[in-house]
């Protein structure tokens, strides 16, 4: 069973996607660390984040290994890796590049341990438009731009990182504009995707009034799989 969750930055597609994947036994693939991966590898070796073929050549080269070491660098979760993040993302050589990587997982769903999953829950911007167009089941989680700022200043004291609400609000919006317009898997709903806005919900609120919504969907397409 493939799921994907797709949304804008920091609009509770992790929190969601983690909690399904935890409840029904299925792997949790969250896309965007490829593209923070690449994009702090550029940051780390000076390249400008506008070179699109520096990008690219990263993009290409880079493993499932690779990204777990870059994981545990501090910039991995910041700003400066997400703003990195946006930007390469951007560019149609570096998602063509690892969306192989991507779909591939679907075909043989694992868990961090190596053992095997019935399916996958997809964590991303595009899972459900370009990487898994077949999915079983679409989400769309958005929240407003306020409200996602709060949650991303929120998350960064908690890390330790020092900046404003002000500071993430802009960056938020920069993201948000430059997702929704690249050129290359523009971020928006899959046509059959369910929309969900959490805007105003914590995350316990969040999680107890969306899985009710998707328990006998979920159970069906288990029950059918098997």
């Amino acid at each position: 069973m493939i799921i994907t969750i797709d949304g804008p930055a920091a609009a509770g597609k992790g929190t969601i996607s983690a909690y399904l994947a935890k409840k029904y036994g299925l792997a949790y693939f969250d896309t965007g660390m490829l593209y923070r991966a690449v994009g702090l590898q550029m940051v780390l070796e000076h390249h400008d984040l506008k070179d699109e073929r520096a990008a690219s050549s990263l993009a290409g080269a880079l493993s499932f290994q690779k990204m777990n070491e870059l994981a545990k660098h501090p910039d991995f979760r910041s700003d400066i890796g997400g703003q990195a993040a946006s930007i390469v993302s951007a560019y149609p050589s570096v998602r063509a590049a690892l969306l192989t990587m991507q779909q591939n997982f679907a075909l043989n769903p694992t868990f961090p341990d190596g053992k095997p999953a019935n399916g996958v829950v997809y964590d991303g911007r595009d899972t459900g438009t370009v990487v898994c167009p077949h999915a079983d089941l679409k989400l769309f989680i958005t929240a407003s731009a306020e409200d996602r700022a709060k949650r991303r200043l929120h998350d960064f004291a908690l890390k330790g990182i020092d900046t404003t609400y002000e500071k993430v609000l802009a960056d938020l919006l920069e993201r948000d504009e430059r997702d929704s317009k690249r050129a290359s898997a523009p971020l928006k709903p899959a046509p059959d995707a369910l929309l969900i806005d959490n805007s105003g919900m914590d995350a316990e609120t969040f999680i107890s009034t969306t899985i009710p919504m998707l328990d006998e969907k979920i159970q069906m397409l288990l029950n059918k799989n098997h």
